[in-house]
């Protein structure tokens, strides 16, 4: 089958430096007015819409394709202050149907390309190990401390009643205190950005580790700052991990938090 749909990795808000027919990846830099799309001609037989859909639940090809996917994307990031990346999997029917996108929508790019320019997405995970955490309870909570003072000059009954009420006690105070490190971290680092993107909290029946999360966030840095944010994820997370707190910092990634395409006004 011809290579005549045209799969989209990203788009440059400037001419690439891609060499020819030694090309990386196969790739090629169409320009369209002011923008210059890094493109790839595939074949309908993996990237018709029915036959993506069906390989899609391939689990090697998936990974393949969208770790090199990613993998262009990281290269041109680079060499470029700006790149827009495009979804894995979008594709175009005719380099004339991606020109007439790129008009309909170079309004909103442009804005796009203004916002993101030399900065970098950071993504950012904190998690809490309640029982790291319960151990540290009393330090953390002025109640949980009172509560322990009484239970220790108070006779065996008494004392049994206070445990019980305390063991409660230390449930909401965890939930508590979750929230005001999770809110506490938030501030921190969006000191550092230019703007943010909060995603839902994975279960741990649905992730590796067993830890609570508190928060998933998207930062956009600016390049000047990301030194002094991770010194502050380091000095963070030195200074808090006793108490059952880590934080689990990746990027630079691609912007795709921060893109919002509309359609042109009017």
């Amino acid at each position: 089958m011809n290579q005549n749909l045209v799969y989209v990795y990203c788009l440059l808000d400037c001419a690439p430096e891609l060499a020819g027919s030694s090309e990386p990846h196969g790739l090629k830099s169409l320009a369209f007015g002011d923008f210059y799309a890094i493109v790839k001609y595939v074949s309908g037989s993996e990237f018709s819409e029915e036959n993506l859909k069906q390989n899609l639940n391939n689990i090697e090809w998936l990974e393949t394709n969208a770790r090199e996917h990613v993998a262009v994307i990281n290269l041109l990031m680079g060499e470029h202050d700006a790149v827009i990346p495009f979804n894995f999997g979008t594709i175009f029917q005719s380099e004339e149907s991606l020109n007439k996108f790129l008009t309909d929508y170079s309004e909103s790019l442009t804005e796009n390309f203004q916002h993101i320019s030399g900065k970098q997405e950071w993504a950012v995970k904190i998690y809490c190990n309640r029982k790291a955490l319960s151990e540290k309870i009393d330090e953390l909570s002025e109640e949980a401390a009172v509560l322990e003072k009484q239970i220790m000059a108070s006779g065996p009954g008494k004392a049994f009643l206070l445990r019980r009420k305390k063991t409660e006690l230390i449930e909401n105070e965890l939930d508590r205190l979750c929230k005001l490190y999770g809110q506490k971290y938030y501030e921190e680092f969006i000191a550092f950005s230019e703007a943010t993107h909060l995603s839902n909290l994975i279960p741990p029946d649905f992730k590796e580790r067993q830890d609570t999360m508190i928060l998933n966030a998207a930062f956009l840095i600016d390049k000047i700052k990301v030194a002094d944010f991770l010194s502050t994820v380091e000095t963070l997370s030195k200074k808090d991990n006793d108490s059952g707190f880590g934080i689990e910092t990746t990027g630079p990634w691609p912007p795709f938090s921060f893109i919002y395409i509309k359609e042109k006004r009017g």
